[in-house]
């Protein structure tokens, strides 16, 4: 069992570097990978002219089960929210720009369909 959760681990290690390069490629600055709090972890925290993006990346090796993005659901998501939070007060950011950004990644292929998802949902963090 150590061995299939070693390597799904690292499958999702490589989907989020691989992220982080599609993110450069695409202007943001990567400022914090794999952040984590008590309140959850958030892959990928990064900057996009003035406005922070928290990055949740959902990597999948087949569509057997859906599109990867369908994974962040509403209790994900407000993980996700208060992980955000918790950076913000951490760092002392206030007043800043951020939105929650999405990037799903399918490998079903030799070349990975990655689709980024700009402020896939909202602050969330109610019942």
């Amino acid at each position: 069992m150590a061995a299939a959760v070693n390597r799904q681990q690292h499958f999702g290690r490589e989907g989020e570097s691989l992220a982080a390069r599609y993110l450069e490629q695409n202007g943001y600055q990567i400022l914090v990978m794999n952040y984590r709090a008590p309140t959850g972890e958030i892959d990928i925290i990064a900057r996009e002219g003035n406005t922070l993006a928290f990055v949740e990346v959902k990597a999948r090796r087949s569509g057997r089960f859906g599109s990867p993005k369908h994974a962040v659901d509403r209790r994900k998501q407000r993980k996700i929210s208060m992980t955000a939070l918790h950076y913000l007060k951490e760092t002392g950011q206030h007043n800043v720009r951020a939105r929650f950004d999405v990037i799903s990644i399918l490998s079903a292929t030799a070349l990975p369909r990655i689709e980024l998802i700009r402020n896939a949902f909202g602050l969330c963090y109610g019942g």
